[in-house]
């Protein structure tokens, strides 16, 4: 039987990353996002890189927690059960905190928090990972300090990294076999960092290369992170030599944070 590991935001930069590798350490993967152009195009793009992979995608909106048991359901219908969750679903939002919006606040919540709790709370209520498994959270360096003009963004991944170290917790006490870690990665180069470039531009009144050298100053290694690079992370959890790190929020930043 194939072991499977089930990756929401799986049409993102860092998500597609994250398929590649845990496809390449020999998982069945099962692609999860909430537009099926997107999802269908990552599918196909997986598949041709790994032809005797199997490989399928699942259209879901993590945030709607009726759409997120309904997959779990189909899950069990085909019989799959779970040995890795990564939940890598998340967008970015923020500006000035007086002027953030009812519907900016909540759509980074409802996506980056919720959607992780959701995808989280089912895993567990329906016992889709009987024999012990993985839960990973992308989280963000953003979880640990804040970042100025990122006050929804923040709130979100600090919740993130504050749910994985609990839940890690209660899971290693009952003896379980799962265990949660957050991974934190610091400026990764996808397209959601040119979203971040552009809004950083409009807010310090520059272009967005200035904002981009402004970005790359802050970090000690002097560039952004490659999605491969938060992969390598996610695959070493994954492992069974991992075993033991559980309850943990793991840095990859190039020494943006070093808490």
């Amino acid at each position: 039987m194939s072991k499977y590991a089930l990756v929401t935001g799986a049409t993102g930069g860092i998500g597609r990353a994250i398929a590649l590798q845990l496809c390449k350490d020999g998982y069945g993967i099962i692609l999860v996002a909430r537009t099926e152009e997107k999802l269908q195009q990552r599918e196909f793009e997986l598949k041709n890189e790994y032809s005797n992979a199997n490989i399928f995608s699942m259209k879901c909106d993590v945030a709607n927690s009726a759409e997120v048991t309904a997959l779990y359901l189909d899950l069990q219908e085909k019989d799959i059960s779970l040995s890795v969750l990564v939940n890598c679903a998340g967008i970015s939002g923020g500006g000035i905190t007086a002027e953030i919006t009812d519907d900016t606040w909540l759509n980074v919540i409802n996506t980056n928090v919720n959607g992780m709790f959701f995808m989280t709370r089912e895993l567990l209520r329906l016992s889709m990972m009987p024999n012990g498994g993985r839960i990973i959270n992308i989280a963000s360096t953003g979880g640990k300090q804040g970042v100025i003009h990122g006050s929804p963004y923040c709130a979100s991944k600090h919740a993130m990294v504050g749910f994985s170290k609990a839940l890690g917790l209660e899971l290693a006490r009952n003896k379980s076999g799962i265990t949660v870690n957050a991974v934190c990665p610091g400026f990764v180069e996808t397209e959601m960092a040119e979203r971040v470039r552009k809004h950083y531009a409009n807010i310090w009144g520059t272009d967005e290369k200035e904002a981009k050298r402004r970005v790359e100053e802050r970090v000690p290694i002097g560039r952004y992170i490659e999605p491969d690079e938060v992969a390598a992370m996610v695959s070493y959890i994954a492992s069974p030599i991992a075993s033991g790190v559980t309850a943990q929020a793991l840095n990859v930043c190039g020494g943006l944070g070093n808490y």
